[in-house]
């Protein structure tokens, strides 16, 4: 494999006791995980069948399908590290992704940080999706009561409700429903026993395993959020309704910690008032931004080119080959915390506002 391919990784995180290693263990016997490498914390926490086990070392296991699980023992870097040159030298089996298995309390913007900022890393691989398990029966009391739990389904790309067999159907339907209202971009799945399709869950990131073409809408399904009113130039950003509308909207969703909405701009945007106005967001407000994604209509380019932050950590923007429909105009998803939407309406204003005289 070409040391220039970036590997997709794909974040598995969940509430304690939500099913997340069931879900994972299940995961590797599928044969859909084969040239997966799957970073677990701790052999001990996800019993591998023997009889699944091809050979093992004393943090590697090397399934019978060819799914490499790895211990990361503290340190992902290390780790992945140490998969990217075993993968070159031949010492393991390919592998075309990789799936990190976090701690129950785990906040994923560590990870997520570390697979931007740090150059070994973020030269090799790249952040796919988040996947999040929430348990049926007690995952209404872990959103009311624990801020990771909040913040882990506010992020995520896919979120499995486990234990739906051990509910009613109205339980698991309420969850859904608030669920969908915390993060109406994410696609929810139930599963019993952790049967769920591996390319459901990780087939999340703007490339998708076996296609070369970029897959926007799956990736930002920015149509699913509360859109702001469009953006034309030198027009506010918000129309006084629709402000009105918005902070209704804050007072009645269960979750008023979490506002998540996506900005429409009509007309094409110089990309260094862009970048100007995300590195101001991002410094001033980062621990309140959970996370952005958009696709970006660039003043003077015939393509689009996308977008992806985490909190205070702006990815590198990705340049795509065409745009994915008749839609050219820019659409950015925000995903925020204990912020107002007013923040970043004035401040994209403040940079964007002489995006007329760039157009053509």
């Amino acid at each position: 494999m070409s040391a220039s391919i970036i590997t997709p990784v794909t974040l598995l995180t969940g509430f304690l006791g939500s099913g997340k290693t069931t879900l994972l263990n299940r995961l590797l016997k599928h044969p859909l995980m084969r040239e997966t490498a799957v970073l677990i914390n701790e052999f001990g926490a996800v019993s591998i069948d023997h009889l699944l086990v091809r050979e093992t070392s004393e943090n590697m296991i090397i399934m019978s399908n060819g799914c490499i699980c790895c211990s990361v023992a503290g340190d992902m870097v290390t780790a992945l590290r140490d998969l990217y040159f075993k993968r070159a030298n031949g010492e393991v089996p390919m592998f075309k992704r990789v799936v990190i298995e976090t701690t129950g309390l785990a906040d994923p913007a560590p990870i997520m940080h570390t697979l931007i900022e740090m150059p070994l890393v973020a030269a090799r691989y790249s952040l796919s999706g988040i996947v999040v398990t929430v348990d049926a029966a007690h995952g209404m009391k872990q959103l009311d009561e624990h801020a990771e739990a909040l913040k882990q389904a506010a992020v995520a790309d896919r979120i499995v409700i486990t234990k739906t067999d051990l509910v009613t159907p109205e339980i698991t339907g309420e969850l859904r429903t608030r669920i969908a209202a915390l993060n109406p971009g994410a696609i929810i799945v139930d599963a019993v026993s952790g049967d769920v399709d591996p390319a459901v869950l990780f087939d999340t990131g703007l490339y998708q395993s076996g296609s070369k073409t970029p897959d926007v809408q799956k990736w930002l399904r920015a149509e699913a959020y509360r859109p702001l009113a469009p953006l034309p130039a030198n027009a506010n950003l918000l129309s006084p309704q629709h402000a009105a509308n918005s902070a209704q909207h804050r007072q009645t969703r269960h979750d008023p910690r979490i506002n998540a909405f996506a900005v429409v701009i009509d007309s094409p945007i110089r990309w260094q008032s862009l970048v100007d106005a995300l590195e101001t967001i991002t410094s001033l407000r980062g621990e309140q931004m959970l996370r952005i994604k958009g696709i970006v209509n660039v003043a003077g380019e015939s393509a689009p080119r996308a977008i992806h932050a985490v909190q205070h950590t702006i990815y590198p923007a990705a340049r795509l080959g065409a745009w994915p429909d008749s839609d050219h105009r820019t659409r950015i998803v925000f995903i925020t915390r204990d912020l107002d939407e007013i923040f970043i309406r004035d401040t994209l204003k403040s940079f964007i506002r002489d995006t007329a005289e760039v157009t053509g």
